[in-house]
């Protein structure tokens, strides 16, 4: 991931822009959904995109939670609930529509 600085024409201001090439992520993804996850345990999710990771914690600290932090057990949980959102099913890898039987949630 690159992280770029834009000085705004002020002089002031100063914009962070981070930019990640995504694709080869997402083409993982496609394919590992094509493959059968045998165990239960230590199922793989979701292989997320850095820039995916920082655009969620900007907008938690948009909505105020300022105090967030990635990788944290509070993240983990907006995590969670955005990959139950079909906005981003384009990042689950364990197709979530099959499975069967119960699943945890905290």
């Amino acid at each position: 991931m690159d992280v770029r600085f834009h000085l705004d024409s002020n002089g002031q201001d100063l914009t962070v822009q981070h930019v990640q090439d995504v694709e080869p992520i997402l083409e993982w993804n496609r394919a590992a959904r094509t493959e059968q996850q045998r165990s239960d345990w230590g199922r793989h999710v979701a292989r997320i995109p850095n820039v995916i990771y920082v655009r969620w914690l900007d907008e938690e600290h948009r909505k105020g939670n300022t105090s967030l932090r990635m990788f944290t057990p509070e993240f983990d949980a907006i995590v969670q609930r955005k990959l139950e959102d079909p906005e981003w099913a384009y990042l689950r890898v364990d197709k979530p529509a099959l499975q069967v039987g119960w699943s945890w949630q905290r």
